[in-house]
């Protein structure tokens, strides 16, 4: 073979190969950008929900709060709030009695509590951020031990409570040494109209 002979397969091996390689990056082009783009997108329809959820909380939020200060609306399913004889009472001493309506039920049903811890007008609560100058809140976090049966009887009597409550949490647990016992995490909102 001569020189030429040999430069012309130079050449063609050369030129073989950067066809090779336009190929392969063309190929990895073509599987990358449809991804990038899908990305793209995905992340352009989560940003237009979740404004979207913003917007629509703000109007629940907004709609909620002018129901609340309507004197003549029941948001309590047809239960009466706790009123209170006494006026000018401070928010512990305003559902007092509520508080301890809760602990005698426990007691009654066998439930019982590991720890119970409490928060007067959590400003979370929708009833103190719309209504605050005439309901007070107590927010009851319960860490509870009881069987199923006692739990079960538990919640009827809160439910069959006399004046409005809302149950916003419960976790159970069985415990693992005994299954037929559950701990309990559970969170009570007690309200009483101000006097």
């Amino acid at each position: 073979m001569d020189n030429k002979e040999l430069l012309k397969l130079f050449q063609n091996a050369i030129l073989l190969l950067v066809l090779t390689f336009v190929i392969v990056i063309y190929m990895i082009v073509m599987k990358i950008v449809p991804s990038v783009t899908n990305i793209n997108s995905l992340s352009n329809d989560y940003k237009a929900a979740v404004e979207k959820q913003a917007t629509l909380e703000k109007q629940y939020d907004s709609k909620k709060s002018a129901l609340m200060q309507a004197t003549n609306v029941d948001l309590t399913g047809g239960k009466d709030m706790y009123k209170p004889m006494d006026s000018g009472l401070d928010a512990s001493s305003i559902v007092a009695g509520q508080f301890e309506d809760i602990l005698a039920m426990l007691r009654a049903n066998s439930v019982k509590a590991r720890s119970v811890d409490y928060a007067y007008n959590p400003p979370e609560d929708e009833f103190v951020k719309g209504a605050g100058a005439k309901v007070s809140a107590c927010q009851v976090t319960l860490q509870l031990v009881a069987t199923y049966k006692n739990f079960e009887n538990f919640m009827r009597d809160l439910y069959k409570h006399e004046h409005f409550l809302d149950i916003s949490k419960i976790e159970i647990i069985p415990y693992e040494k005994n299954k037929t016992i559950l701990l309990i995490n559970c969170k009570i909102s007690l309200y009483a109209k101000k006097v």
